[in-house]
């Protein structure tokens, strides 16, 4: 008797792999059927650089020193000019100093808009050591943190140990367990975090606006929980895409080595946009069916 299951799974795989196939730029993925458990990678645990995606992790860090009392989500910090140097992202480096938010609200910033202003605010409240032992210790083992802000003069042919570094699996992984975390009191203390923490930050997932790659193919109002990632060597989307209301795939893509421009002009990013777009919407489909 034919398995008609791994004949999906193996097409699924084969139209996965033939999207990264097509284009000249690297691609690695981590995908997981949320309603099976069955995975799909791609060089899902090469280091690869991680831009934004890099502040999911830094989101839970602090979340943990809420928890343990050292940090509160009430603090009030004030938007001072310095916070907006050496930023390329966000839309606070526009606006004027001395605007008062809390920690809350600078966590927000920080994953919905990927402000690096809001960046700055939360991860001077940590360090880089305390954020790289949590990855650490919580499985992340591919993920490296190296600096508070990207630097912004980097080539785009920079050095993979100039940047921040994770892998596609580190990714899936932690978007898994913040998924856990709702109703498994063990993930929750993976994660050093209550649930209700955690469902924090599952909903401030949700709230990104920014909705190119992995929502760019899917249905209007597919509910999608994510953060995505602008490097100079490519572009990257990590999240849970929902169907029904109920949580359907993780899908973190990573592009690596993209071209400036591809040869019939089109921007190298756009390109690998599409493509974790494409990828995405092979799991909705055939995930589906």
């Amino acid at each position: 008797m034919t398995d008609t299951t791994t004949i999906d799974n193996t097409a699924v795989a084969e139209r996965l792999n033939a999207v990264c196939d097509a284009q000249p730029f690297v691609t690695r993925f981590a995908i997981r059927n949320l309603v099976t458990g069955e995975t799909f990678e791609r060089g899902a645990d090469e280091e690869t650089p991680s831009a934004s995606t890099r502040k999911t992790s830094i989101m839970m860090a602090a979340l943990k020193a809420v928890r343990e009392g050292r940090l509160d989500l009430d603090e009030r910090i004030t938007y001072e000019a310095r916070f907006a140097e050496e930023v390329a992202s966000g839309m606070f480096r526009y606006l004027t100093p001395g605007i008062v938010i809390s920690l809350r609200d600078a966590i927000t910033g920080m994953m919905v808009l990927s402000d690096n202003v809001c960046t700055k605010m939360v991860f001077e409240r940590l360090t880089l050591e305390e954020v790289n032992a949590y990855c650490q210790a919580i499985g992340m083992s591919g993920t490296h943190h190296r600096f508070l802000i990207p630097p912004l003069a980097l080539s785009p042919d920079h050095a993979l140990k100039s940047v921040t570094t994770t892998t596609a699996r580190d990714q899936m992984l932690l978007l898994e367990w913040i998924l856990d975390a709702q109703t498994s009191a063990a993930a929750a203390e993976r994660l050093g975090v209550t649930p209700e923490l955690a469902a924090y930050a599952l909903q401030t997932l949700k709230n990104q606006i920014l909705r190119y790659a992995i929502p760019s193919r899917l249905p209007f109002g597919t509910v999608v929980a994510h953060k995505g990632g602008t490097g100079k060597r490519g572009r990257m989307n990590a999240g849970i895409v929902y169907r029904d209301g109920k949580p359907f795939y993780i899908i973190a893509a990573f592009t690596d080595a993209v071209p400036q421009e591809m040869a019939d002009g089109t921007p190298g990013y756009t390109l690998s946009l599409e493509t974790i777009g494409r990828l995405s919407r092979i799991c909705w489909d055939g995930f589906h069916a």
